[in-house]
């Protein structure tokens, strides 16, 4: 059974505008939610079982667009992110710039965020038709500074309605918006520019983790160091015994 996403206590005070239903980190559902946006069929999410296995990833369709992780909430990664987010300045990024990056203020919506940030970056956006919803919501969005970013994926009744049917459409029972989650989403994906991005709603702004050669993608093992692996390692050496992660990709189909 797929995992849920997020702790709604967990964004900032004040932060969540409306809740949406959570969602399973599931590449069937992901695949669906994507298509019904506006992503080509060219692409689709898989499973990836295994990030440490050769003979396992080599099996997987490449290139790699972006990875979407769901991991548990707990004090050991809210530790980490609250002190590495003190070092940051807070993103006021807006127009075309290397990435695009969303501020989280839909509560139990990390997942729909998470997928955004994978669609809408590197690559994969070539993969959006220009004339569908999410199209046309990436034009309408691109010049805002991030809040009001924030406020038309609120209010995108396009957005919404797609995320209520990808909900319903899991293999775990339907979680109420306004519930309480203590899971995640984060996305991991390589822009034009050969930099690995970490990319979060619920953090300051978009995260960059390294730089690439121009022939890895994010799942070489370059990325997944200082990506998903160099994530993964943090919990472990936390003592963390929960194993509630799981991770998708973005491939070719």
């Amino acid at each position: 059974m797929a995992d849920l996403p997020t702790n709604i206590l967990s964004l900032p005070p004040g932060a969540i505008r409306k809740c949406f239903t959570p969602l399973e980190n599931n590449p069937e559902i992901m695949s669906g939610l994507g298509w019904r946006l506006g992503l080509s069929r060219a692409v689709k999410f898989i499973d990836i079982y295994s990030i440490d296995e050769a003979e396992i990833i080599a099996m997987i369709p490449r290139p790699c667009y972006g990875l979407l992780l769901v991991f548990p909430v707990n004090k050991a990664s809210e530790a980490f992110r609250t002190e590495e987010d003190t070092t940051l300045h807070s993103y006021d990024g807006s127009g075309e710039e290397e990435v695009i990056w969303f501020q989280q203020t839909i509560g139990t919506g990390c997942g729909i965020i998470a997928l955004l940030h994978c669609l809408l970056n590197g690559k994969a956006r070539s993969f959006v038709e220009a004339d569908s919803d999410l199209g046309k919501l990436y034009q309408e969005i691109l010049p805002m500074q991030p809040l009001q970013r924030a406020n038309a994926l609120c209010s995108s009744h396009a957005l919404e309605m797609a995320n209520e049917l990808a909900a319903r459409e899991g293999q775990s029972e339907v979680i109420a918006a306004n519930t309480s989650m203590d899971l995640h989403f984060v996305c991991f994906t390589k822009s034009g520019s050969d930099n690995l991005w970490e990319l979060d709603g619920r953090r300051k702004g978009p995260l960059i983790r390294g730089t690439l050669r121009a022939e890895e993608d994010v799942l070489d093992d370059a990325a997944l160091n200082m990506g998903v692996r160099s994530f993964l390692r943090r919990e472990a050496e936390s003592g963390c015994q929960d194993l509630r992660f799981s991770l998708i990709g973005l491939v070719p189909a």
